[in-house]
């Protein structure tokens, strides 16, 4: 009966996810258990993406973007929290890394409608529609995570995704892919 409590709360965390509801944000921060909750999200939104996108990207094409997806989702927790609590922090912010990645993770959700992506036209203004929908759920959860104002939240997603850029970059002028790890 258990299983069932924790799929329930998790279909209605993601509900409220995607509805940007700020409360449901506020208890999936103080939710030590939803960490475990949050990379669900994360895995399910990346398997719905890969077979929206399975006759262009193959099988190999879906568990590669798993992967890429949960690499993505921890590095980027990690840089926002370093970001919004060394560089630039708000006097209220008190956050932890597995704050950022419980919300960050539930945001995620609207990517489950990647799985459209094949239908022919209309796809892909679906999976846009997700994509715009997820940043801004994205924008949400650090906001409440690190407890700061909607400003400092645009401010701290531009140079954490900054941080990652130029991470990229230089990993990629020696050679390597930070995506392909």
């Amino acid at each position: 009966m258990q299983n069932a409590s924790w799929s329930d709360s998790l279909v209605n965390r993601m509900l409220g996810a995607a509805k940007l509801d700020v409360p449901t944000y506020e208890a999936i921060e103080r939710d030590e258990d939803a960490t475990l909750q949050a990379f669900v999200v994360v895995v399910l939104v990346a398997a719905a993406s890969g077979l929206g996108l399975l006759f262009v990207d193959g099988v190999s094409g879906l568990f590669g973007g798993i992967a890429r997806a949960i690499f993505s989702w921890i590095i980027f927790a990690m840089v926002a929290y370093v970001v919004g609590t060394k560089l630039i922090p708000d006097t209220n912010t008190r956050t932890s890394p597995d704050e950022l990645m419980r919300t960050t993770g539930f945001a995620q959700t609207p990517g489950l409608l990647g799985i459209f992506a094949f239908i022919p036209i209309l796809g892909p203004v679906i999976v846009l529609v997700a994509f715009v929908w997820s940043i801004v759920a994205v924008g949400v959860a650090l906001r409440q995570a690190l407890d700061t104002s909607t400003g400092r939240t645009i401010g701290i997603a531009l140079l954490s995704l900054f941080v990652i850029l130029i991470v990229s970059v230089f990993f990629a002028a020696i050679g390597l892919s930070v995506m392909a790890l």
